[in-house]
């Protein structure tokens, strides 16, 4: 499913969606929400784990970027791979890999590695 527009593809997983929803949004909370209170990122090489410590890195280096769902590159029973792209503040932005493993509708662990 390729999606070269701003509408994200219909079949994002709801946890996913409430991640990109968040970033839209510039909401913070938002975005912790979205995760587990074990809930991990792996940001290429380093993981930040628990709500806390997401709440930190999301402040600092996500809120106020911009993320657009390009396409579903593999669905699972328990997530989804997302190719996006990623503009953190005042960039323009890359591909990447947006990898949500998910349980009751939150995010586990948000796998973001370049693509």
């Amino acid at each position: 499913m390729t999606n070269s527009g701003t509408t994200p593809p219909a079949d994002v997983m709801q946890a996913a969606q409430a991640y990109v929803d968040a970033v839209g949004r510039k909401d913070l909370e938002g975005l912790v929400n979205a995760f587990h209170s074990d809930g991990k990122v792996i940001d290429v090489s380093r993981t930040i784990a628990g709500h806390d410590a997401i709440r930190t890195w999301a402040r600092n280096e996500v809120i106020g970027g911009t993320l657009r769902v390009l396409e579903i590159v593999e669905q699972r029973p328990d997530g989804q791979k997302l190719l996006v792209h990623w503009a953190p503040a005042g960039s323009d932005g890359f591909p990447a890999h947006y990898d949500f493993t998910t349980r009751d509708d939150r995010i586990t662990v948000a796998n973001l590695q370049y693509a």
